[in-house]
């Protein structure tokens, strides 16, 4: 209800842009342009993490930049997640472009966020802007699908004032792939998403999830699968079906689920200095 009624009000209420605050409008050009007006780059983290796949980024997170992705995922301005998908569809694009010899649709996998926050922001906002960014992906010509196929197995503590090391073992182990998630995986381009990298701790366990969901089939239309208007995958395989039932994971049989590239909306300023495409 809460998120409803903020989608809602932007509607009838007057606005100000999310990035700068000029007034009448949700999203001014200039800011607009902060986060899609520039190819998406490769980025990494200093000090870079073991196990980090390939990230892309679509824009610094800074001044506007981080504003509107504030804004979107802590103040419930749903009226951006537009926006904040056609930069996150771009990064998605460049990932998936960087990785040879995986075919399939693109499938965008959200780093979940824990339900205790989902709770006080009366929304999933990487969840959002996954399946805008599909949809931005498939309105140009590429299929692509949200697989939100990772679940929190443990709880986690806030990461806000944890360093790097800390971040890493704070989240080592904390995810898992969902039953059945597996073979879903297998049939497409997996593409891990998040709204912002920082020391890239989040994706490092995604990606790790992934891989240990691991032997994992290639796939055409699992029993059971259904998919909903908006592109996400809603259903998973009947039990039994070639998958590990000790709810660690699913494992299936026959082939093996691609390894993981990564995709952001914004990263840290210096992740963007040392890369070289």
């Amino acid at each position: 209800m809460r998120g409803w009624w903020r989608e809602f009000s932007g509607l009838v209420l007057p606005t100000a842009c999310g990035g700068c605050g000029r007034q009448r409008t949700a999203l001014c050009e200039g800011c607009r342009a902060a986060l899609t007006g520039a190819p998406a780059r490769r980025v990494r983290p200093v000090p870079t993490p073991a196990g980090l796949p390939p990230v892309y980024a679509a824009a610094r997170y800074e001044d506007a930049v981080r504003a509107v992705l504030l804004g979107h995922k802590e103040r419930g301005a749903l009226g951006l997640a537009g926006v904040l998908g056609q930069a996150l569809a771009g990064a998605a694009r460049a990932a998936a472009g960087s990785a040879s010899g995986v075919r399939g649709p693109l499938l965008l996998v959200p780093v979940p966020s824990s339900r205790r926050a989902v709770r006080a922001r009366g929304h999933d906002a990487i969840r959002r802007m996954a399946l805008a960014a599909a949809a931005e992906l498939r309105r140009t010509g590429t299929d692509a699908r949200v697989a939100a196929v990772l679940r929190q197995r443990r709880t986690v503590a806030d990461q806000a004032g944890l360093s790097a090391p800390q971040r890493l073992a704070n989240l080592s182990g904390a995810l898992v792939v969902a039953g059945g998630g597996a073979r879903l995986l297998a049939g497409g381009h997996v593409v891990v998403v998040d709204d912002l990298m920082t020391t890239g701790a989040s994706l490092v366990e995604a990606a790790r999830a992934i891989r240990a969901a691991g032997v994992g089939g290639r796939h055409t239309d699992a029993p059971g699968e259904a998919r909903g208007p908006s592109g996400e995958i809603q259903g998973f395989p009947r039990a039994g079906a070639g998958f590990d039932r000790r709810g660690t994971g699913s494992v299936a049989r026959d082939g093996d689920v691609p390894r993981p590239v990564a995709a952001v909306v914004a990263a840290t300023p210096e992740s963007f200095a040392i890369i070289r495409n």
